[in-house]
């Protein structure tokens, strides 16, 4: 019996290759959220023979000059953090995509920065019901309050789309 090597991003379970080559086939953009110890990011990424390229990008560490205050992953940061993704994107010409999640599980974070991407006015095929529900997006279960509306209108001001 013949010894095959087993790919480095399999072994460390970076990649699902049939997810990836499935997604591939469709020839869309997808959406990437990848949720940090401390932050959250989001992209936009065009997938081409090269290598993927990044049509739009936000990180949850930019909410801070708009007055964010506490956990930059939690739920509303991750809705804000998709929701700038999603309004770069539109600037950038970006008008439907689809969610990639890779090796990891779909949680409430990953829903809400979808949901931030979906408010922008990126179309995503997604259940509504898959989404958090509005109090939580909007953080009123935190200690810490943050006002989301106020920091979504800095982000609207911020980002023009054409």
């Amino acid at each position: 019996m013949a010894y095959s090597k087993i790919l480095q991003r399999i072994r460390s379970e970076k990649t699902n290759y049939r997810k990836r080559k499935i997604m591939l086939m469709g020839k869309r953009d997808f959406i990437t959220v990848n949720i940090t110890n401390e932050n959250t990011q989001v992209q936009i990424v065009k997938p081409v023979i090269t290598g993927d390229k990044v049509l739009a990008s936000a990180h949850s560490r930019f909410l801070l000059k708009d007055g964010w205050k506490g956990s930059r992953k939690n739920i509303p940061a991750s809705y804000l953090t998709g929701y700038m993704a999603g309004k770069k994107a539109l600037s950038n010409g970006v008008t439907d995509a689809i969610l990639y999640c890779g090796t990891r599980r779909y949680t409430d974070r990953i829903a809400a920065a979808l949901k931030g991407v979906i408010d922008a006015g990126v179309k995503v095929p997604a259940d509504k019901e898959a989404f958090p529900a509005d109090e939580r997006i909007s953080g009123e279960h935190l200690k810490i309050k943050n006002d989301v509306a106020s920091v979504k209108s800095k982000i609207d001001s911020e980002v023009k789309t054409k």
